[in-house]
């Protein structure tokens, strides 16, 4: 049953303020399971299951799926798409609320998520800064977004510092707007990012990293100089690295020079 019919049984209105577009094309969702890379010993850890469609597929292909959904309207529909597959546990609550190394155990699992702008930078930030980070996240995002997780210097941002620093990330396809209910204004992308066992990067401490980072991209529209404030010009002179610059131009290595020259 399609998304709209599903929800229309159960009396369920879509609420924007959580980002409730839902998928409802067949080749759109098995372009995402084939994003996962999931060999069939995994556990996946399904980040806003909704109607389940995303869900039931995963479950076909890894060993274990677990679903966090944290609108408990969807109860009811996914006890029913979903409750007959020994291999789902689901769980209702708010992931970033979500004891997730507790809840996956000490196996190697895959995140598979389709989740709204707002709470982009957040999920990340919560999975990869873990004591127990994912072996890989597959994301469908709007494609600014995910344009700018995987973007390359010249038009970095701090969420792109603070994804590949912690990952090798991709596009790995678009997903045309027509394949939501209901359709978005935007279209949307998948991002994959294949988590590091240990980020590649000689940094003296993360702290320290992700301070200079953060200072850095502070003032964007500001030179490097001004935006690190009275010890930058010194930091970038150690680095090799021209003061007049802005923080969008820097590399992941150029930003580990940086953060080496402050320490």
């Amino acid at each position: 049953m399609n998304p709209k019919a599903l929800l229309d049984k159960h009396h369920i209105h879509p609420k924007k303020s959580l980002g409730q577009n839902f998928l409802q094309d067949p080749s759109a969702l098995g372009k995402i399971v084939e994003a996962a890379g999931i060999t069939g010993e995994e556990t996946v850890l399904e980040i806003g299951p909704g109607t389940g469609a995303l869900t039931e597929r995963l479950a076909v292909v890894a060993k274990r799926v677990i679903a966090v959904e944290l609108d408990q309207r969807f109860q009811p529909i996914l006890s029913s798409a979903l409750g007959h597959l020994p291999n789902i546990e689901l769980v209702y609550g708010d992931i970033l609320e979500t004891n997730v190394p507790a809840l996956v155990g000490d196996t190697d699992y895959i995140v598979v998520a389709n989740v709204p702008y707002y709470i982009t930078s957040a999920i990340l930030r919560s999975l990869l800064e873990s004591r127990h980070r994912p072996r890989r996240i597959v994301l469908t995002v709007q494609l600014e977004v995910a344009q700018r997780i995987a973007a390359q210097p010249g038009d970095m941002s701090l969420l792109a510092v603070s994804a590949q620093f912690y990952a090798k990330t991709q596009i790995v396809g678009r997903l045309s707007a027509s394949v939501f209910w209901p359709r978005p204004e935007v279209d949307s992308a998948v991002v994959r990012l294949d988590v590091y066992d240990k980020p590649p990067f000689d940094v003296p401490d993360e702290q320290t990293f992700f301070r200079v980072v953060r200072a850095g991209f502070s003032q964007k529209r500001k030179q490097l100089k001004n935006a690190l404030g009275e010890d930058g010009a010194t930091w970038l002179e150690r680095a090799g690295i021209d003061p007049k610059r802005r923080a969008e131009t820097l590399s992941l290595e150029e930003w580990t020079a940086l953060a080496q020259a402050a320490q």
